[in-house]
């Protein structure tokens, strides 16, 4: 589903936005794309230091968006720079293997944002 032009744009630093939310409100944190980890099976592992609003909307709605894009890579039709918006389910993990990995790279956070995709779309 993660195609290699969702890979290119890792490659390259730019925003991620990542959407939670409750029957009350959407909430909406932001990282790097550099700090994005995807497993073999496609799984996103994200550092999260704080995210405590978005752990708390995912304790009573594990659904998620997020977006990430670069300039620097091409989009379709010649445009100068793509993004994607990934739909999902996710979870935060403060232990195991996977949690040490990203934690001896990000040793500031708390916890690993896991999302697992359901529908990648790019969009430009």
């Amino acid at each position: 589903m993660l195609t290699d032009k969702f890979h290119a744009v890792l490659n390259y630093e730019g925003v991620v936005s990542v959407v939670t939310w409750t029957p009350v409100e959407p909430h909406i944190t932001n990282t790097w794309n550099s700090y994005l980890t995807v497993t073999d099976d496609e799984r996103i592992l994200i550092p999260a230091a704080g995210f405590t609003h978005a752990e708390k909307d995912l304790a009573q709605n594990d659904q998620v968006l997020l977006t990430v894009g670069a300039r620097d890579v091409e989009g379709r039709d010649g445009y100068q720079g793509t993004g994607f918006r990934l739909t999902g389910t996710a979870k935060f993990v403060d232990s195991g293997a996977e949690f040490e990995q990203v934690k001896a790279k990000y040793p500031f956070i708390r916890k690993v944002l896991e999302v697992t995709p359901t529908s990648a779309k790019q969009l430009l």
